[in-house]
């Protein structure tokens, strides 16, 4: 299907591919993998012709269809249905030419060619695609110029998913669609009957939905089998036999320097020496492969507060002029909150945040903070607000007026910011480098709760893992808005679903989550069939839902039990590191001795506390399994 042949391309001075070369068969779902800037979304427009590489060549299979999202999203009048219907342009043709033709042959021919390309359900495949990218019946029939650019990009990828090409380029689709549609796009890429070449930094995504990744690296392109993760473990594998071969040939080279210099003057030895000499200029060194270097995250410290952080009593929150998105709110949130919300675009998952963030005010009800509480807010739309002609530098020098320049490059450098990067204007800057200054804006007044609205967008693969480590490590309350399922699986304790105008307790994992996407989906099926399967469908949500609310109260009782252990369990950690440290018993005086015996006493005290603690976790697990067997 695609062959690509020792290609060779740079911009500027920099060497994008040096004599790479892939070939990817027909009907292979492959990931295009590397870090930002390596080349990939080049690599997409040199396939489409739009660019052409110095040497070598790139071959598409001869009348393949190539498919791919624009950088224009549609935005006219028609319905977001008629934009889809006719953005395949054989169907929208022969439609036309069906109404006018006189010829019979020619309409024979017309009419088998449209059930060829399945005209009869043309219709039900646009409105099925729509809606797995977030749009109801209501929605697809509105015009596609009311929408949003995000929204309108949904549609533009709707589009090119219709058509069905040969050859379907994605680069980044998951970047402007909600965890339910990154959800519907990797089952939908897994059951395409094409060739798929897809640039994504979404783990689950590259390992659920393609065969295999290409890897673009050091102007190469490496094949791989499997998803991203069976990629990982034999590039990690391949790289370490590559520094043991390096190895090896180092000690070999040492080995033949050491005689050559030994007997290199001994008439004797004279002809084996110059003959070492040869073999070791026609030794060509082994490239080692070195794993380029990811910056990390660092958020600062915040100082501990008591919880609860902040309480919301029958709130309610909208906007001006509107009727509230969100009603009757009543949760709280602790220091050591890991919160993920759920929810399909729309359902008021920003609204949320916004309201704990205090860019909106409660409409009606209660919202009570910690007095000293500091919230840091990092959302997708923040980035579109920095000074494109000012400098990470000027950013940060406007929040910090009374520190000295080192001081504010250092906290720069803290986010991976050097003198080269440190003074560059915004506006030269990639979406990640632009991400990394807004965590640095966000964090900087040490907030003891974090807001993070879609923040992987702009990250590598390699970025993502800093960040969860960065969150994992960070001693304050988390609320995650995010599509990437890795990062809320590895961040995230708890879920919490936005739907229906609530933000209530989500019970069980994202696999359960989509059990239950699934289930409203075949819901809503069964209310397109008829009145009476929609009833029944009705009736066994309400049942569920009132299942869910009477187990409530003692999953909240499991849940404060755990934390407590947990909180418990990284106390204990602490002592018995201190205990452990070395020096600490290399001072002779008496207050060190003093110390040590009070954290002996300590360990002991946490340790009981943890045994009571881990006893009330016991019996609250009790309590919940006997609730749910009754429940059923």
């Amino acid at each position: 299907m695609l062959h690509i042949n020792d290609i060779t391309y740079r911009i500027g001075d920099r060497l994008l591919f040096e004599e790479a070369t892939v070939a990817i068969p027909a009907g292979h779902k492959v990931g295009l993998v590397g870090r930002n800037g390596a080349g990939k979304s080049t690599l997409l427009r040199m396939i489409l012709k739009e660019i052409g590489p110095e040497s070598g060549e790139i071959n598409v299979q001869q009348t393949a269809k190539v498919g791919h999202v624009g950088q224009e999203a549609p935005g006219g009048p028609q319905s977001l249905l008629n934009t889809v219907l006719q953005s395949h342009a054989e169907l929208t043709d022969l439609n036309a030419e069906a109404e006018t033709a006189t010829d019979p042959n020619r309409i024979a021919e017309i009419h088998t060619r449209l059930a060829d390309i399945g005209a009869h359900s043309a219709e039900a495949r646009a409105a099925s695609i729509l809606s797995g990218l977030g749009f109801d019946t209501e929605a697809q029939s509105r015009p596609c110029s009311s929408y949003s650019g995000g929204w309108r990009m949904r549609v533009a990828l709707a589009c090119v998913l219709f058509n069905e090409p040969d050859l379907l380029l994605l680069d980044e689709p998951t970047n402007y669609l909600d965890l339910e549609g990154v959800m519907w796009l990797e089952t939908f890429l897994r059951s395409y009957p094409y060739t798929v070449l897809i640039v994504s930094h979404d783990r689950d995504l590259l390992n659920k939905a393609v065969s295999h990744i290409v890897h673009l690296e050091n102007g190469k392109l490496n094949s791989y089998t499997g998803g991203y993760d069976r990629f990982e473990d034999m590039r990690r594998e391949h790289m370490e036999r590559q520094m043991a071969l390096k190895a090896k040939q180092e000690a070999e080279k040492r080995h033949i320097e050491a005689f050559v210099e030994r007997f290199r003057y001994k008439a004797s030895k004279a002809k084996q020496a110059q003959s070492r000499i040869k073999a070791l200029e026609r030794m060509r060194p082994i490239a080692t492969m070195v794993e380029a270097h990811t910056v990390p995250f660092n958020f600062p410290k915040p100082e501990p507060l008591s919880s609860p952080l902040i309480v919301l009593e029958e709130t309610s929150v909208g906007y001006e002029a509107e009727k509230p998105v969100l009603t009757k709110l009543d949760l709280r949130i602790d220091m050591d909150d890991r919160i993920a919300l759920l929810g399909a675009n729309g359902n008021g998952k920003s609204t949320f945040a916004k309201l704990l963030a205090d860019k909106l005010k409660p409409m009606l009800g209660k919202l009570r903070k910690s007095r000293k509480l500091e919230i840091g807010y990092f959302a997708q739309h923040q980035l579109d607000e920095l000074m494109p002609k000012a400098s990470p530098f000027n950013h940060l020098a406007k929040l910090m007026p009374d520190a000295i320049e080192a001081k504010v490059r250092a906290r720069l450098g803290s986010f991976g910011f050097g003198v080269d990067k440190a003074d560059r204007p915004v506006e030269s800057l990639s979406g990640g480098e632009k991400a990394r200054l807004m965590f640095a804006i966000a964090t900087f007044k040490k907030p003891q709760l974090l807001i993070m609205d879609e923040p992987t967008n702009h990250l590598d693969v390699d970025s993502r893992e800093a960040l969860i480590h960065a969150i994992n490590e960070y001693d304050g309350a988390v609320l995650l808005i995010s599509h990437d399922r890795h990062l809320v699986n590895a961040c995230a304790d708890r879920l919490w679903l936005v739907e229906n105008g609530d933000v209530g307790r989500f019970d069980g994992d994202l696999d359960d989550y989509r059990r239950h996407l699934l289930a409203l989906r075949a819901g809503e099926r069964a209310e397109k069939r008829g009145p009476k399967v929609a009833d029944t469908r009705k009736a066994a949500r309400q049942s569920a839902a009132e299942a869910r609310k009477r187990l409530a109260p003692f999953k909240r009782a499991v849940e404060k039990a755990e934390a407590a252990v947990e909180k418990l369990e990284k106390e204990k950690v602490k002592v018995e590191q201190r205990l452990a440290d070395p020096s600490l018993y290399e001072e002779q005086k008496p207050e060190a001795t003093q110390l040590v015996q009070n954290l002996q006493l300590k360990l002991a005290d946490i340790k009981h506390r943890l045994d009571d603690a881990e006893t009330a976790w016991m019996t609250a697990e009790d309590a919940l399994g006997t609730a749910k067997a009754a429940n059923e």
